[in-house]
């Protein structure tokens, strides 16, 4: 299934304004659809087009792009030739699809671009890994975005759900409560969403098997699998604590500070020792990272304490079919538990790891923070997520509870807020209930967090 995917207009937006003078270099995990998405929109835009596969490109075309750089014109013959295309002047498009396999295409972008007959897309992850970049030169004609799994909006185009999308966004801008019994069948649709995540493959398997969680897990254990292939492959002396984060990462959502404890993985670790680690994994986009923010003021990266991190997966649905093994959930009870908000342990990890996955695919840069009470031994403040709205006159902040129950307490927004008052724009809690407004503070059911 082709599904519609809100960066489609990016790549609009890239098609008109660049008028082939950048190349665009799609970024994701792998398995989110970015191959597919290329070619929907070549077939679309443009009256001819090319896909260069470098997982299974033959020796003809890796061949072309060593030796044929300053002989564009048998270049060009050699692609319409082992393509069988009619490749038409600032009509054509070539995709060059997982360019991290063969990096020195990814350096010719330089000379492609400038030649100026066709445009460019890349697709690629893992691209700026040192073992993927070491003997070339990055061409500064190059523009990148990043695409993520399916959020809940797209997931609701995708079961044909367009108008409730269009309602919930209207209510959010309005303020406005949504309709009791269309609040209860949207939060049903974002406990499905949760369980299915927003890798197409899952999805796909989910629809076209009449809503059956059993397949997508299927789907979903293959594309996990395929990660744990990805991450065998590293060179470098630190796959084994790649391998280490990448399997604990249920175990440390599951705490409730919800933050990776290097002591856990390995003793006596600190941050330093496990840099490359979280470099590689932040590259794959299999993961979402979320800093610490120290001070939250002016540009919370200026603040950002890399020695607590959270590690979120990169998608929610994942990140179930990864924390349960087949036995426990081959009897559809915990889809049950689930769907009803009759889940007693781990939802919570869930809930805010959808939050996580929806607000990075919106854009934000994901950050918390935390504040140690020395006379109680113990953190008194946390707050799951902070936005800003990156004014730099009038910079304010949003903390963001996250809560997967109906009863909960907001004590520590409330201490936050007497620490920072002057600072904070409004504070957001994203709860199961609906939408509400209370002085300063906003609360919002889970499926509107893509609003934000």
């Amino acid at each position: 299934m082709v599904f519609r995917r809100k960066i489609y207009k990016k790549l609009l937006d890239w098609k008109q304004n660049s008028k082939g003078e950048k190349a665009l270099l799609i970024e994701g995990a792998r398995r989110i659809g970015k191959s597919t998405i290329a070619e929907e929109f070549a077939k679309n835009e443009y009256g001819s087009y090319i896909v260069i596969d470098f997982n299974t490109a033959s020796e003809t075309i890796r061949s072309a792009f060593n030796n044929y750089m300053t002989d564009l014109d048998t270049f060009f013959m050699i692609l319409a030739s082992e393509y069988n295309v009619t490749l038409e002047r600032r009509n054509s498009l070539i995709i060059l699809d997982e360019v991290q396999q063969f990096p020195k295409a990814r350096q010719a972008v330089k000379y492609l671009v400038a030649d100026g007959r066709f445009d460019y897309i890349e697709t690629g992850s893992l691209i700026s890994i040192r073992e993927k970049v070491k003997e070339i030169t990055i061409p500064s004609e190059e523009r990148r975005i990043s695409m993520y799994p399916m959020d809940f909006e797209e997931f609701c185009l995708a079961v044909g759900e367009d108008n409730l999308i269009a309602y919930i966004r209207e209510c959010y801008s309005r303020r406005e409560p949504v309709e009791q019994n269309i609040h209860a069948k949207a939060m049903l649709l974002f406990r499905q969403y949760m369980i299915v995540g927003g890798m197409p493959k899952s999805v796909s398997a989910y629809i076209e098997n009449d809503r059956s969680f059993a397949k997508s897990d299927m789907e979903k254990r293959d594309i996990l699998a395929l990660y744990r292939s990805d991450i065998m492959k590293i060179n470098s002396g630190y796959r084994s604590k790649v391998l280490a984060i990448f399997d604990q990462i249920p175990a440390f959502l599951s705490r409730a500070e919800r933050r990776v404890v290097y002591s856990k993985v390995e003793k006596n670790a600190t941050f330093p020792k496990y840099h490359d680690t979280f470099f590689w994994l932040a590259d794959s986009m299999m993961v979402n990272e979320c800093f610490n923010c120290s001070d939250p003021n002016v540009g919370l990266s200026l603040n950002e304490d890399r020695t607590f991190i959270k590690c979120y997966m990169g998608d929610t649905g994942l990140l179930i079919s990864h924390t349960f093994d087949e036995n426990e959930i081959s009897d559809n009870e915990l889809y049950r538990e689930i769907l009803f908000g009759k889940l007693t342990t781990n939802e919570g990890m869930f809930y805010e790891n959808a939050v996580a996955q929806m607000l990075v695919a919106a854009g934000h840069k994901l950050y918390f923070y935390t504040s140690y009470n020395e006379e109680k031994h113990r953190n008194d403040v946390e707050i799951d997520f902070l936005l800003s709205n990156n004014s730099k006159l009038k910079y304010k902040i949003y903390p963001i509870e996250v809560k997967s129950s109906d009863r909960y307490t907001t004590t520590s927004l409330s201490r936050f807020g007497e620490k920072f008052g002057n600072r904070i724009g409004g504070n957001i809690v994203i709860h199961p209930k609906n939408l509400k407004v209370d002085g300063k503070t906003l609360y919002i059911p889970a499926y509107m967090t893509f609003c934000l």
